[in-house]
């Protein structure tokens, strides 16, 4: 029996195990979408086994519109979770939901507002009378204060919410889109060309948002540390070899979801894995928790009331988990 043939079958059969075996903890990751290269990381981790050698019989749950990943891991219906972001972690405390975030994916802004190259708008300045979409869940709050920066108040444009489709603006029924750098993005340089897009990044206007957020339940956290530290490290094991083999990477979630578009999902691995080796975890390393980026991104929902009082981010964002793994074992 061949290698890779050993290696199916015990995927296929995770729970026998010869005598005197490691005995495994069974743990599930849930997703903050459906199956896709963004996830390419936890997919290699699985199939090259390294959450087993971590002592985790983990299972990863896709996620999809219907699901909350915040309610499922507080919940204890999921072990492990990857949220929205900052704003995820954020608005669930707000709500007392007991999750602890344990590490941050994408250390930078994942989404930008796009206009057409060819149009009026060249600065913040001109989306004064256009018509934007946006998605209603902190991306609109990130556009609204680039916009008051510029002098725009609320009154000077149109905002409406955006739907999963880029076609309006294909279509060119409105003037500015909301894409992430990693998805959406990819069908607009498909269906109108890479230069005929002009991009405003948050990031380059100082408001960074950290999205893709690890999360645990605070029980979790509390009793099973090892268990935290276990996952991130095969999780960080997996992102190493997905972000050194592309291809790999990108066969690891087609094995998976046979459908995807594989030019699609090969850049959707390169652009997501540039958000994760950005900021703080160039020098720190993957799932980097930046304390002073979060604090900056908590004081400016709080500046714009999509937080009523403040959080205490000490207990929303706990980092020893990482930092209790050496640091060539964080490193991309």
């Amino acid at each position: 029996m061949n290698r890779r043939h050993l290696l199916a079958v015990s995927l296929a059969t995770p729970f026998i195990r010869p005598a005197g075996a490691q005995t495994l903890v069974r743990a599930s990751l849930r997703l903050k979408w459906l199956t896709q290269a963004q996830f390419a990381g936890f997919y290699m981790a699985l199939q090259k086994g390294y959450y087993r050698e971590a002592g985790i019989d983990l299972t990863i749950n896709p996620g999809g519109p219907n699901l909350l990943t915040e309610n499922l891991v507080a919940s204890g219906a999921d072990t492990f979770g990857l949220s929205g972001g900052t704003d995820s972690v954020f608005a669930a405390r707000e709500r007392s939901l007991p999750i602890v975030c344990a590490g941050v994916m994408h250390q930078q802004t994942p989404f930008v507002f796009v206009a057409r190259a060819d149009g009026p708008i060249r600065t913040l300045a001109d989306f004064r009378g256009k018509t934007i979409t946006t998605w209603f869940t902190g991306a609109n709050f990130v556009l609204l204060g680039m916009l008051a920066q510029a002098g725009l108040n609320r009154g000077d444009f149109t905002m409406q919410p955006q739907q999963v489709s880029v076609q309006p603006f294909v279509d060119r029924q409105v003037d500015v889109v909301t894409a992430t750098r990693y998805n959406e993005f990819f069908t607009l340089m498909s269906r109108v060309g890479r230069e005929n897009l002009r991009s405003f990044v948050p990031d380059e206007h100082g408001i960074t948002f950290p999205r893709d957020t690890v999360i645990v339940s605070e029980q979790t956290a509390r009793d099973r540390p090892q268990l935290v530290q276990g996952f991130l490290r095969a999780t960080i094991r997996g992102w190493r070899d997905a972000l050194a083999d592309n291809k790999a990477g990108v066969d690891s979630v087609m094995s998976v979801a046979p459908t995807l578009n594989r030019p699609h999902q090969e850049f959707m691995l390169v652009e997501a894995g540039k958000l994760m080796v950005a900021g703080g975890a160039a020098r720190n390393g993957l799932f980097w928790i930046d304390r002073p980026v979060i604090q900056a991104a908590h004081d400016f929902f709080l500046r714009n009331e999509v937080i009523k009082t403040p959080l205490d981010l000490s207990a929303a964002f706990n980092s020893s988990f990482l930092e209790a793994l050496p640091a060539a074992d964080r490193m991309a």
